[in-house]
């Protein structure tokens, strides 16, 4: 979690210049708030400014009652399915008009990869010049914790009170094949590369996505404290692969998985019924994914 000496160090020190201020309702260890502190820290390093579009999700409500705000930029709130296309009329005026804001949709997954999915994949297609950054907590965290297709099998939900079936959705394989110029995994594990990886789309223009692997305690049933440690080991367990891809074919794995066992990142979560699961299977599948992901990155490596 980012703490106030880090912030007193770090380029926005000032509340007014994060994009979240103090007081706003989100929850203890909220992978969300601090996807959106680094997004600050991005901005600040680049000397851009944003404006936000965002559709029902827990950021909305981040924002808090008219007419008070918990953000300090300007926010359009969408309808659920739409973010893409109102971020796309707000892109193309700041084009018109050659105003220099980033334009970025900042979604949940069920925004994303369910319920959002037409306007988003229309967007990429035309290569709408704006950011998407998708919070993944891999659930409708705002609406009570139901299943959404970014949910890890196994997962027990409200709408999945046994574990949910169904393999999580590879979001990131689908934007890649828009052929869009940049997409990119983020974890907030590593503010390094995560804050790289947002300047190199700051700097960037047409369609630029990003998948932020986003802890919720309320919905994973798990500790605040632990949020980070979480998100950590997903990705030394190689649950969580962290790589970017260019053009929608060139791969580059930016950190690889160091051999944790991912059932591990299982054990802490009370959201999987341990006991019920077929462990290994899910050992296999970490392992195939990224024997899948290093060999595209084999094949199709990004040029130094």
């Amino acid at each position: 979690m980012t703490t106030s000496i880090e912030l007193e160090k770090s380029p926005i020190a000032c509340s007014e210049e994060c994009l979240i201020r103090p007081g706003n309702t989100n929850c203890g260890g909220c992978g969300m708030s601090v996807g959106l502190n680094l997004l600050s820290r991005a901005l600040a390093k680049a000397g851009q400014r944003c404006e936000l579009v965002i559709p029902a999700c827990c950021g909305i409500v981040t924002a808090g009652g008219y007419p008070t705000t918990g953000y300090s930029v300007p926010v359009l709130a969408s309808t659920f399915a739409a973010s893409p296309a109102f971020a796309s009329g707000v892109a193309a005026v700041r084009d018109l008009n050659n105003e220099p804001q980033q334009v970025i949709c900042w979604a949940g997954d069920g925004g994303t990869y369910d319920i959002g999915m037409a306007t988003l994949s229309a967007a990429a297609e035309r290569n709408e010049n704006f950011i998407y950054i998708c919070y993944d907590n891999e659930i409708y965290g705002n609406t009570g914790g139901q299943r959404s297709s970014a949910t890890p099998v196994g997962a027990k939900t409200t709408t999945t009170p046994s574990g949910k079936i169904e393999s999580k959705k590879d979001i990131m394989a689908i934007m890649a094949a828009h052929r869009i110029p940049y997409a990119a995994t983020l974890s907030a594990a590593h503010p390094e590369d995560f804050l790289r990886k947002l300047d190199t789309g700051l700097h960037m223009n047409g369609f630029r996505f990003f998948l932020i692997h986003s802890p919720c305690p309320t919905g994973w049933k798990s500790e605040p404290a632990e949020s980070i440690e979480l998100v950590r080991l997903a990705v030394s367990s190689g649950l969580f692969p962290v790589y970017e891809v260019f053009d929608g074919w060139r791969y580059r794995i930016n950190i690889k998985p160091t051999g944790a066992d991912p059932v591990e990142y299982y054990r802490r979560q009370n959201r999987f019924p341990i006991d019920a699961m077929d462990l290994d299977a899910i050992r296999k599948h970490a392992s195939a994914s990224n024997e899948r992901l290093a060999r595209l990155a084999a094949v199709f490596p990004v040029a130094n």
